[in-house]
């Protein structure tokens, strides 16, 4: 039985709370910006927590573990999980092997009868790699482990760990024996290739199960929006395609459960298994689209959500993609340099991106015609995290419910046909 996990948050400062910035960090470079608006946002006001200090994960240190523990316990409470099988995942903004009272959180949780899971740790704070039999005995049943490269070398320099050999040693009693999924942000040139396949090939050995190929991003419309790109000059990262047969390479040479993130999942065809074809016979279960609209999303997942009305035969819906590869992260610089010509009286835009409505409504009537901004859902697929703990059928379930949300979101919205 797949547990249910809640998320106990031991809070942390990337940078701060995890031995120095790894190389490649995303939040390395974040500048003070204004806060870009989002749907958390009050309607007359650009700005809350969300879209501000959250999404730069700037103020908030590590946690006392008597306040983790209370969170988790009205969370179990408000939630009432009395009768659901949980896991609770221990996580965080900084490095979960870095919080000092890790020791004692996990021994707290065990003695309530709850397993824990290890949420994304780099494992730089575990300077003696026996740690990990105290935390397994504590009830650590499940880590997800930044591995980057089981190279020593390559670990010290590009994950900035002081004790590299304590740290794989860690990861290695860990996978013989519970659940690891490895995880590595790919740099072209560092370890990919011949490094590559030898990490997979000792973490294969050790006995983990599964592994997270995380595409580097260096540039604005790869997804970096708070004023940091680049985080590594002189970089140039793998096209989408490029990642995409990495995948492809990897999943086919080793016994591991292997997935991509933005692309993709060999076994389940995420994101957008609806798409693919041969899938048609799923797509009758999306309602008709009655209303018209413009749908606005990124440059991987437009493609696809276009193919899909196609093959509904949805003519009065059209997808523009912008530049920035991933919806939700969409901002409303992306928004400024969409062609109005092209978009229709409504406009749907992704329900998480980092545009206000106030901005939108702006945006698309700049050209003296007003047009109506709605929201689609939150999602619209599943990425290579969440995909690797699910089936095919799985992930075209989860596809359809957000599509049918889309859809009613368009006929809502949209005027509707003559």
């Amino acid at each position: 039985m797949i547990k249910m996990q809640v998320v106990a948050d031991i809070g942390g400062i990337p940078g701060v709370d995890c031995k120095g910035f790894c190389k490649y960090c995303y939040f390395k470079k974040v500048k003070e910006t204004e806060p870009l608006g989002c749907v958390s946002c009050s309607p007359g006001k650009i700005g809350c927590s969300r879209c501000g200090e959250e999404l730069k994960e700037s103020k908030n240190n590590f946690k006392l573990p008597f306040a983790v523990m209370s969170e988790v316990q009205n969370t179990l409470m408000l939630g009432n999980y009395r009768d659901q099988n949980l896991k609770i995942n221990i996580s965080g903004g900084g490095d979960v092997s870095c919080y000092s009272h890790l020791n004692e959180l996990t021994a707290t949780l065990n003695q309530f009868g709850l397993n824990t899971h290890l949420g994304y740790t780099s494992g730089k704070g575990f300077d003696d790699g026996e740690i990990a039999k105290t935390l397994i005995n504590n009830g650590v049943d499940e880590v997800t482990y930044t591995v980057f490269s089981t190279d020593y070398k390559l670990r010290k320099e590009w994950v900035n760990d002081s004790n590299p050999k304590e740290s794989l040693k860690a990861l290695k009693i860990f996978s013989e024996n519970i659940e690891v999924h490895g995880a590595s942000v790919i740099i072209p040139g560092v370890n990919d290739g011949d490094v590559l396949l030898k990490t997979c090939s000792d973490l294969e050995s050790w006995g983990v199960k599964a592994m997270i190929l995380m595409r580097f991003a260096n540039t604005t419309n790869q997804g970096l929006i708070l004023k940091n790109a680049p985080i590594l000059n002189d970089v140039k990262t793998h096209s989408v395609d490029e990642f995409k047969d990495l995948v492809k390479e990897i999943n086919s040479q080793f016994n591991l459960r292997v997935t991509g993130t933005p692309v993709f999942d060999p076994e389940t065809n995420a994101p957008f298994a609806i798409a693919k074809s041969g899938n048609e016979i799923y797509l009758q279960f999306i309602q008709d689209v009655t209303g018209e609209a413009t749908v606005v999303s990124s440059k991987i997942a437009g493609p696809y959500i276009a193919k899909i009305f196609e093959k509904i035969e949805a003519i009065n819906v059209n997808v523009i993609s912008t530049e920035k590869e991933i919806a939700c992260l969409i901002t409303k610089d992306d928004l400024e340099d969409i062609d109005l010509s092209e978009v229709k009286d409504t406009v749907i835009i992704p329900g998480r991106s980092f545009v206000h409505s106030l901005d939108a409504e702006r945006i698309f009537s700049k050209d003296g015609k007003e047009r109506i901004v709605g929201r689609g859902p939150d999602k619209l697929s599943v990425d290579g995290e969440m995909s690797g703990t699910l089936t095919e059928e799985q992930v075209i379930e989860k596809e359809l419910e957000e599509f049918r949300e889309l859809v009613q979101a368009i006929n809502f919205f949209g005027m509707k046909k003559r």
